[in-house]
């Protein structure tokens, strides 16, 4: 099973791991709530596992212009 790690706003591929029998307390997920798995983690129909996190550009973006959270896209 892969793992995409994709940015929540401009949706760049910020890294994958390819690697199996890498468990979810090992990623850090067990300690999510079950609305931030859902708002975050992501499966497709091949098994494969996106997670939306924040890639530097846009985190300094927001950091400096915190009203582009109120857009849809800020960053596309």
């Amino acid at each position: 099973m892969a793992i995409n790690y994709v940015c929540r706003h401009c949706r760049t591929l910020i890294g994958r791991i390819e690697a199996t029998g890498v468990t979810e307390a090992q990623l850090g997920f067990h300690s999510l709530t079950p609305d931030e798995r859902r708002d975050i983690i992501a499966y497709d129909s091949h098994g494969e596992m996106t997670v939306r996190v924040t890639c530097d550009y846009c985190r300094e973006a927001i950091d400096h212009n915190p009203e582009l959270l109120l857009l849809t896209n800020p960053l596309q």
